[in-house]
């Protein structure tokens, strides 16, 4: 835990703490339930309130690690989980890393296809999940459901694995903005390395009374790492509660009911809950990431919860590697933050040569939170990298020792808090039989910051209606996540393309900014 300090002086005195031993289950859960196993970890607000000890949950994840070695799970294999923010989810990945193996976090907002790939491309056999999670499996041969709720659940001791920092314990896939999504690998030493960027966005995580929560998925590297893990590894209670669709008074009341006082925002979140004109009270910190909040955002924050929110940045492959932190520091607007304790952020140019003005952002080596690599895909792991720096697809340049954000390079699509990558959208139109050739790229949108939008080519035979335009749009609700499908649907004779056949997104994306700005 960072002790109270000036930013300056944290940031001189820090090391990382990776001792040759390390399992994040033994940092989130039994180390704690050695020491406190009556603490509260977990306020399930699924149903009724029920309050989850570090000691239940230590019996729940045990349980579920004995299961699983029974069903032959052995160190290395990779098991899916596959729930909503629930005890259950938590115990879930924490059995999974007693024994050695890679949970892939699954988001119940995934549909068949996005599901399937996944699965099939980490060569995962069994998913943990509840009943519902367990219907959308339904039809994947590869893929054997596993509900804990169903299972019989001994008490008999379990010897974790001998894990070091390096051992893979994580496959998150990450929005696929070039061909198909890829899995992002960490080792033990992730849930470490997001500490200090978690403590600072939340001005030093750990305050008695304090409480965690977010509106944002455990299955999303936001839920699970920025909230669920630290706020266990922390000591600090996490609630749990699902929100089928995020509303301004849904969120005040978990807030109460759960008495929150740490909050993890999305912006889309935020602009909701002051487009409603909802205040919340109690509150001692609020932390937000995803894009840059502008400075009418800060000052409404501070009127409509009384703190200021801290801004953090960071990507799936490696995260939390900058944030504001109101204690140590007054925000600047339009700026992320200044590095977290323990990260090298440089501003670099295309030899990797650090820069004064504006250039790539790139995470030096050996940061924790850094990924081991790409799933099986060496070639795009070594193209992430120049040199020693990890490359994070996004422009940006110094100011005053704060990282200000200027765009991204990709064409990652940023929506509602969610990173969605456009060629996974592409593919999953070009197999509707309507469709000749689409471009998919994000379109500005005040509530969302950018909305899909596809442009599409239909095939001779096919008119351009607004029923041809629902379907397409169920067609990638029925198949991928239904937080990505395109919102709007714009039918053209032509996409701009290169000689080599490749749609030329920019162009498709600087029509779309024109048709966001008229």
């Amino acid at each position: 835990m960072l002790c109270k300090a000036p930013y300056d002086a944290l940031c001189a005195g820090f090391e990382w703490a990776l001792p040759q031993r390390l399992n994040m289950a033994a940092q989130a859960c039994d180390d704690w339930a050695a020491q406190a196993p009556e603490r509260v970890a977990i306020i399930d607000q699924t149903e009724t309130r029920k309050d989850i000890s570090y000691g239940d949950l230590k019996r729940m994840s045990d349980g579920l690690a004995r299961d699983l070695q029974a069903r032959g799970v052995v160190r290395g294999d990779r098991v899916g989980v596959l729930r909503s923010q629930d005890a259950w989810c938590a115990a879930a990945h924490l059995a999974i890393w007693k024994i050695g193996a890679v949970s892939i976090p699954l988001f119940k907002l995934f549909r068949y296809d996005a599901l399937a790939s996944r699965i099939a491309d980490a060569g995962a056999v069994w998913v943990l999940c509840d009943g519902q999670g367990a219907d959308m499996l339904e039809g994947i041969a590869s893929a054997v459901p596993l509900v804990p709720e169903h299972l019989t659940l001994d008490d008999a001791p379990l010897k974790m694995a001998e894990t070091g920092p390096d051992d893979p314990a994580v496959l998150i896939y990450t929005s696929g903005t070039t061909g198909s999504p890829k899995g992002a690998l960490h080792g033990h030493r992730m849930l470490t390395g997001h500490l200090p960027g978690v403590e600072m966005s939340h001005d030093f995580l750990g305050q008695p009374g304090d409480c965690l929560w977010t509106p944002a998925d455990w299955a999303w590297i936001g839920g699970l790492f920025d909230v669920l893990m630290p706020g266990l590894a922390l000591g600090v209670p996490v609630v749990a509660a699902r929100l089928p669709k995020f509303t301004p008074e849904a969120c005040a009341r978990i807030v109460e009911e759960g008495g929150v006082r740490n909050v993890f925002f999305p912006p889309t979140a935020l602009r909701m809950l002051k487009a409603a004109d909802q205040t919340i009270s109690g509150l001692r910190s609020i932390a937000s990431g995803g894009e840059p909040l502008g400075a009418e955002m800060l000052d409404w924050g501070r009127r409509a919860f009384g703190v200021t929110i801290n801004e953090f940045y960071g990507q799936t492959e490696c995260n939390m590697v900058a944030s504001s932190c109101a204690t140590l520091f007054d925000p600047r607007p339009g700026c992320i933050g200044k590095p977290a304790p323990g990260f090298r952020i440089g501003v670099i140019d295309a030899a990797g040569q650090e820069l004064e003005g504006e250039g790539d952002i790139a995470i030096h080596r050996g940061a924790a939170s850094m990924m081991l690599g790409y799933w099986n895909k060496p070639a795009e792991t070594a193209e992430k990298f120049r040199g020693n720096w990890m490359l994070t697809g996004d422009r940006g340049l110094w100011e005053d020792g704060f990282l200000r954000f200027v765009g991204r390079e990709d064409d990652v699509i940023t929506s509602a808090g969610y990173r969605i990558g456009p060629a996974e959208i592409e593919d999953c139109l070009l197999r509707h039989y309507a469709v000749a050739t689409v471009g998919v790229v994000g379109k500005p949108d005040a509530l969302r910051t950018e909305i899909v939008k596809a442009y599409v080519v239909p095939k001779p035979g096919f008119a351009a209606t607004d029923a041809l335009a629902h379907d397409l749009q169920d067609f990638v609700k029925a198949r991928l996540a239904s937080y990505s499908y395109p919102r709007e649907i714009a039918f053209v004779e032509a996409l701009p393309m290169t000689v080599t056949g490749k749609v030329i997104r920019k162009d498709l994306k600087a029509r779309a900014i024109t048709e966001g700005a008229s």
